[in-house]
């Protein structure tokens, strides 16, 4: 079979690195989804949307003079992708619940900045002279 641009065909996950995951195309070519093309939202990590052996849709986005062919999860999946990314993701959390965790976090860097800081100048209240 051969692959060409446009064309979408079924793969199988064989490796998994921080820019990408690399899929077995039918007649054991080989092709990479470069994390960008994984998944219409930010992708942090390619392990919360594909696991080695996946069974994957892809789509050939190009393939180059030395024979490395680029594929895309997204472009090949429209509707699919987004029933997937829902069911591995963790359940959203409430923007009351983000901003009380970001204040909390931001409160305890404050404290810990302070607190660096005050050592360095030797402490509170403290006179230089």
């Amino acid at each position: 079979m051969a692959i060409d641009v446009g064309s979408i065909v079924e793969g199988v996950v064989t490796g998994i690195t921080n820019f990408g995951a690399f899929i077995e195309l039918p007649d054991r070519v080989t092709g990479l989804v470069h994390i960008s093309e994984v998944a219409d939202a930010y992708v942090k990590d390619v392990r919360d949307y594909l696991k080695e052996q996946d069974h994957v849709k892809v789509k050939v986005i190009h393939v180059d003079e030395k024979g490395k062919i680029g594929l895309s999860i997204k472009q090949a999946n429209p509707t699919v992708r987004n029933v997937s990314r829902e069911r591995r993701l963790p359940p959203t959390v409430s923007f009351e619940d983000k901003l009380a965790k970001f204040i909390k976090d931001s409160d305890e860097r404050q404290t810990e900045f302070r607190r660096a800081t005050d050592s360095k100048r030797g402490g509170r209240g403290s006179s230089r002279y």
